[in-house]
């Protein structure tokens, strides 16, 4: 039995443990949000609800609980979003955080004690990808961008499961024939023009989508805390990813002692998804 009385499912270990949280009496919690080029639907809300769940009990037990959960507002989907729409990607962003702000409101859900956009830790991720080049881990693809050569994580996949011969290309995991492996990830995208990008001594651009998520959680809850979690499809590769990325920087054992991941809304036995276009709004 745990001193704190509470048992998990862990993605990690694939089993239920005893919870034992770093520090007595307090938890620290980052959950992964949405990528706000559009309403939130049903699978959003759920992960949001039953993060809240957890929240909610870990404070009825006792617990301390700092609770963070951020918005992705630079990627891929919100430069499409804000082009196809003719407007700039803060616009976007300024236009669809309120809704799903005021959806997640309606649904009951606590509102988080952090809520970082990525655009606001900028300055954050060029120093992480710092950090990742002086450990050996990053290289760089001229007029590309800065990537992480996964061959030098040795427990890629520890998360999910799956061994790296094993693993297929997809979901963010993009091809590039001058990539050294196929499932490098890039971790800083160079400049082109008509992007938002930032200036970095390693070149002007805009962060990886992985590595923003390791980046916020580094500066908001330190190198180590107790609960980091998700929907299931972020496992792999983003969550996987994010492991890889801070253990390089902070060491093996470092980032979240505990994962957990919630699991989908089927439609037809699909996962509810934007991209598959079978998806019902929270609204």
């Amino acid at each position: 039995m745990s001193l704190s009385g509470l048992k998990i499912k862990e993605t990690r270990l694939k089993k239920k443990v005893d919870f034992e949280p770093l520090e007595e009496g307090k938890v620290s919690m980052y959950v992964c949000g949405p990528t706000v080029y559009d309403r939130g639907h049903l699978g959003h809300g759920r992960s949001a609800v039953c993060f809240d769940v957890i929240r909610r009990y870990l404070i009825y037990k006792g617990f301390n609980v700092r609770f963070v959960s951020n918005y992705t507002d630079i990627d891929d989907k919100m430069i499409n979003r804000a082009r196809e729409e003719g407007i700039t990607v803060p616009e976007l962003a300024a236009r669809v955080i309120p809704q799903y702000e005021e959806d997640y409101a309606a649904l009951g859900v606590m509102e988080a004690d952090e809520k970082p956009r990525a655009t606001e830790y900028i300055d954050q991720m060029i120093e992480f990808v710092g950090r990742m080049d002086e450990a050996g881990v990053t290289y760089t693809i001229e007029g590309d961008g800065v990537y992480f050569d996964v061959k030098k994580a040795h427990e890629y996949g520890k998360l999910s499961g799956q061994k790296l011969e094993e693993l297929k290309i997809g979901a963010r995991v993009a091809e590039n024939e001058a990539k050294r492996n196929p499932y490098d990830f890039v971790v800083w995208k160079f400049a082109k023009e008509g992007e938002p990008s930032w200036k970095a001594e390693f070149g002007d651009g805009r962060p990886g989508w992985h590595l923003e998520c390791s980046a916020m959680s580094w500066k908001l809850l330190g190198e180590q805390f107790d609960i980091h979690g998700g929907g299931a499809d972020l496992s792999f590769p983003h969550h996987e990813c994010e492991i890889a990325q801070t253990e390089a920087v902070f060491g093996e054992g470092s980032f979240a002692k505990y994962w957990i991941h919630n699991g989908f809304i089927t439609i037809n036995k699909e996962k509810m998804s934007k991209s598959l276009g079978n998806f019902s709004t929270l609204r």
